[in-house]
């Protein structure tokens, strides 16, 4: 009996399997805690690409009921259509969607509202079988409007890896997004600047007060002493310069500012309008790979898809130019004319900057951290005049990261670094939907 109750005593005071009899009294909450969050990740999932779905709907649905008069039956009808058609995933079950079709307070609205259900894996072992979301997406007219300028690098590299052709296919397709976002014409308003070392302004603008012929008069003419090719050369042998008619000028024009600064004013860097000081003027160039001209903004789709059809890659890269002529192209100014802001509508303004390669180019800087710093001035003051900003970055040749297209960006999320050409694509799609869902109300 004393032995019996020495055992006993010693089977009490034993700590040895203590540690795993407490890890399996741990592991039972520990795993309902993982399997709560892979439930919970999943039904998010759902939840987002319903919204998405219902989103979508919303936008085409608004459309086609404003310019077709619908019903209210018939709004109901074809967001069902719509959504079904987009929202394809068997693990959401219980599926609900319906529209409500507001048309009597001024703002014609459509309102849609989804639900459904995922039946669960790990959480039924707590006593949840199934978890439910609801999600809501209302469009309203009447109180937004859009105008987006597309500033588009068509430089040499861009004929490499298919990045040219799929640049046309993907600006094309965002032209199509943002047509059907426009109810009525005005609502939605683009432009397009393709951009290399220059930026071609348009050859019919010779005689237009904004463009500085200095530098092109001195470059191209002729000499009254035949071998002498430029005005410099020639006033030195003593001889006669005259320079060529302005009406063979191909339309190219450099970064704004003035050689005796350089860039007094940073005129290169904000879209004040030109003056007559020529430091506010941009300077003519004949640059032998001037790409296709500049289009302000406009609603025709026709117009602007020829354009981007046409394009073709040759040519250095400055995108500070091209960027400072797409807002340029927003505010006004030089080859711009804006078309004027109707009161009662909030007007929301988009650059989209696409690039293929480093900034190797500038009319007054050689340096790249110099180049760049000089462009972050412009992302800058683009930003502080309430422009939404979006760059890509398109790297197929191992360059390094673009720290100033990621701080051009006017947060994170809208800086995108693409490794193939046909990321250009979907990332342009991407932002169109984005900008389009500027009308979702709630």
């Amino acid at each position: 009996m004393r032995n019996l109750i020495s055992l006993i005593d010693r089977f009490r005071r034993d700590r040895r399997g203590n540690i795993a009899v407490i890890f399996v009294i741990a592991l039972i909450p520990l795993l309902g805690f993982i399997g709560a969050a892979v439930d919970y990740s999943m039904v998010t999932r759902g939840r987002t690409a319903m919204q998405n779905a219902l989103d979508t709907a919303a936008l085409m649905v608004s459309r086609d009921a404003i310019s077709n008069n619908w019903t209210a039956a018939q709004v109901t009808t074809a967001a069902q259509n719509y959504f079904n058609a987009m929202f394809n995933h068997p693990e959401i079950t219980n599926v609900s969607v319906s529209a409500d079709y507001i048309t009597g307070n001024g703002t014609p609205s459509v309102v849609l509202n989804g639900s459904g259900s995922m039946v669960t894996t790990f959480m039924k072992m707590v006593g949840t079988h199934v978890m439910s979301f609801n999600v809501s997406s209302t469009i309203s007219w009447g109180q937004s409007r859009l105008r987006v300028a597309l500033v588009l690098d068509n430089t040499g590299s861009m004929a490499q890896a298919g990045k040219l052709g799929a640049l046309q296919t993907a600006t094309t397709n965002l032209l199509g997004q943002l047509k059907s976002a426009a109810t009525s014409n005005g609502d939605v308003y683009v432009s397009i600047v393709p951009f290399v070392k220059d930026v071609n302004v348009g050859p019919a603008n010779y005689t237009a007060n904004w463009v500085d012929f200095t530098a092109w008069d001195a470059a191209n003419g002729t000499c009254s002493a035949t071998k002498q090719k430029t005005q410099a050369n020639c006033l030195a042998k003593g001889a006669t310069w005259t320079p060529a008619n302005h009406n063979t000028w191909t339309g190219c024009v450099v970064d704004r500012g003035d050689a005796a600064g350089p860039n007094p004013g940073n005129y290169d860097t904000n879209v004040v309008a030109p003056t007559a000081d020529t430091a506010t003027q941009y300077s003519a160039e004949q640059y032998s790979a001037c790409p296709l001209a500049v289009m302000g903004l406009s609603y025709d789709w026709t117009t602007m898809n020829t354009l981007v059809s046409n394009m073709v890659a040759n040519g250095n890269t400055n995108q500070a130019l091209g960027l400072q002529m797409g807002w340029m192209s927003l505010a006004g100014g030089g080859p711009f004319t804006v078309p004027p802001k109707t009161p009662g509508y909030t007007y929301q303004q988009y650059i989209i900057l696409l690039t293929d390669g480093l900034n190797t180019q500038d009319r007054w800087y050689t340096a790249q951290t110099s180049i760049d710093a000089r462009q972050q001035m412009t992302c800058d003051n683009v930003k502080a005049a309430g422009i939404t900003v979006y760059t890509i970055q398109v790297d197929t040749g191992g360059d390094p990261t673009s720290t100033l297209l990621q701080n051009c960006a006017s947060d994170p999320s809208k800086f995108f670094l693409l490794t193939t050409a046909s990321e250009i694509v979907s990332v342009f799609q991407q932002i169109g939907t984005q900008i389009s869902m500027l009308h979702i109300a709630k």
